[in-house]
């Protein structure tokens, strides 16, 4: 069987979050985050290695919470995504303070990326189901026709995505065979009983289907991705300026563009699980409530890490 990688990126700070690392705030029983149940989830699915994806400046504290720890179950490596990691013949413009997106994030992993890989964000919860579906798509041969990228994405269920203290944006799917056919980008989404509403800016609301699949950033892909991920990349950069051009470099509109050329095939791979994550600070509080529901009913050990405090 292939081995098989765990990308996450970790490297954001979430301005709705407010002030602290949010990947490295606690939810569980025994101070574990998010990424320790992630991390477990992953290597019980058979996944080989764990590639995270950070900030310099928060890399001596991110190996002190959660790497040392880490790197006593899965092979563990570290990627840098900087500002000026661009390919030859580009500049940083004087007005660019922050890096370019999630593409950037696993371009960043490029040298050390040589077996199929998923990608996650550090402060999401994706359950286990997940985890068992990507891998074994990994894990497998995948046909496709030549020249044609094999790209999966783990679906989630809108109202299993929603958060009880604000609006969210989900990528909502149109899936066609199996195969995801395209993603709107859908701002401003509220839980409204056991049901979802888009509230536009008119003050008007639209119902929205809550067993509709979305997209949570959860992709699988094969090592050939980086050659295309570094030509999109470069293209993205030639665009800069222009008017309408996007400002960050993100997988999903990345993906989307490949599935129009016809470059790419995404097969979605569908969870019913919850997903939560800490979109707000008072997210904190339910996560760690759904923690402790999760360890009570047997689903994760009462402690990730036996013998460590």
């Amino acid at each position: 069987m292939k081995k098989t990688a765990l990308v996450i990126m970790a490297a954001g700070i979430g301005s709705r979050y407010g002030n602290g690392i949010k990947q490295l705030a606690p939810v569980g029983p025994h101070q574990e985050l998010i990424m320790d149940y992630s991390i477990r989830d992953a290597v019980e699915a058979g996944f080989d290695k764990v590639v995270f994806i950070l900030r310099r400046e928060i890399e001596e504290e991110f190996r002190r919470v959660i790497g040392s720890r880490v790197d006593t179950i899965v092979e563990t490596e570290y990627a840098f995504q900087e500002l000026n990691d661009l390919p030859a013949g580009f500049s940083v413009p004087e007005d660019r303070k922050k890096p370019w997106g999630t593409g950037q994030a696993v371009l960043a992993a490029r040298d050390i990326l040589h077996e199929p890989f998923a990608v996650i964000n550090a402060d999401d919860y994706y359950g286990k189901t997940a985890y068992r579906k990507i891998h074994n798509y990994l894990a497998q041969e995948n046909a496709v026709e030549p020249g044609v990228l094999p790209v999966c994405m783990v679906g989630f269920r809108l109202g299993n995505t929603l958060s009880d203290n604000g609006s969210v944006t989900r990528g909502i799917c149109r899936v066609e065979d199996g195969n995801l056919a395209e993603v709107v980008e859908t701002r401003n989404i509220y839980r409204a009983g056991s049901g979802a509403q888009i509230h536009r800016p008119d003050g008007t609301v639209k119902d929205l289907d809550p067993e509709s699949l979305v997209s949570m950033n959860m992709w699988g892909m094969t090592p050939e991705a980086i050659g295309l991920l570094s030509e999109g990349f470069e293209r993205f950069l030639s665009g800069l300026g222009k008017e309408g051009s996007p400002q960050e470099f993100l997988l999903p509109e990345w993906i989307d563009g490949l599935i129009k050329k016809k470059r790419a095939v995404v097969h979605v791979l569908e969870s019913s699980d919850e997903w939560f994550g800490v979109t707000y600070q008072e997210d904190r509080a339910s996560v760690q409530e759904a923690f402790r529901r999760l360890t009570e009913a047997g689903v994760y050990p009462d402690g990730l890490y036996p013998g460590r405090s």
